[in-house]
């Protein structure tokens, strides 16, 4: 073995044995959801229905986050949704969300991002809408639930984020 192999070989195992440390905390609070603009179910569950967008929306953001230093949290607290689609298009038996450009999607929080020290990083009232959501590209998120949604959101935490993010 060279000396050049055995200095690379020495560099990759330090990398692999300290992998850079990313994956910021998240904190997700979900405030007056019953005055939400946009959260209705069409034929689910409703309570099943609010849950299953919270939890996903609470996951996206923590994927987001992963992009951020360990060491940080990211605190939101969520004010207003309003889903892409609508529900109230339908007989008053079968109601189900249809996505049209007319009911693009929405979505009010605040957050600060807050390091290890508990001194804030950053921190901003948002106020969210695409209303160009169906003529973009959405290929990454096309085949998830509220896809729409978490492009939106994911647009505004890479603009916000950018500088923020570990350089892999």
């Amino acid at each position: 073995m060279t000396k050049t192999n055995l200095i690379l070989m020495v560099i990759l195992s330090a990398m692999i044995i300290s992998p850079v440390s990313y994956a910021a905390k998240t904190e997700i609070k979900w405030t007056n959801p019953e005055k939400y603009r946009d959260i209705r179910a069409g034929d689910e569950n409703r309570k099943a229905y609010k849950e299953r967008v919270f939890s996903t929306f609470e996951k996206h953001f923590a994927k987001l986050a992963e992009k951020l230093p360990a060491e940080q949290t990211l605190k939101i607290e969520i004010t207003d949704v309003d889903l892409a689609g609508d529900v109230n298009i339908g007989s008053v038996v079968n109601r189900i969300r249809i996505v049209t450009d007319l009911y693009f999607p929405s979505m009010k929080f605040s957050y600060q991002l807050i390091n290890a020290d508990k001194s804030v990083v950053k921190s901003a009232d948002v106020s969210l809408k695409d209303m160009g959501f169906m003529y973009v590209n959405n290929f990454r998120y096309r085949n998830q639930s509220f896809s729409y949604d978490k492009k939106m959101i994911a647009d505004w935490f890479k603009k916000t984020f950018k500088d923020d993010f570990i350089k892999e």
